[in-house]
């Protein structure tokens, strides 16, 4: 999962240690000031909102733990179903 987060564009994300869950760094992302609902796209919970409303993928705003610029993705699904959240993610995303 941590490779194919680091394939999309804008996201970093290092090795998780022994969770269940990645933490991809989308700050470059937020940057991008993307447009949805006439708004802009300004931290981790507009991002997370954004990707569940078009993507319908649910992801956790890092805001939740006190790391904005970051989302939380559990990996606690088959390989298929992350797979598809991925591609969804990326799709939305470029």
């Amino acid at each position: 999962m941590v490779a194919r987060l680091n394939e999309i564009e804008g996201i970093s994300c290092l090795m998780p240690p022994g969770a269940f869950y990645a933490f991809p760094d989308v700050k470059e992302i937020l940057e991008r000031e993307i447009d949805y609902n006439w708004n802009k796209i300004k931290n981790s919970f507009d991002l997370s909102n954004y990707i569940l409303k078009v993507a319908e993928v649910a992801v956790v705003p890092g805001i939740a733990f006190k790391a904005e610029g970051y989302l939380r993705i559990s990996y606690a699904t088959s390989m298929e179903n992350i797979k598809e959240g991925l591609d969804r993610i990326e799709k939305l995303l470029k």
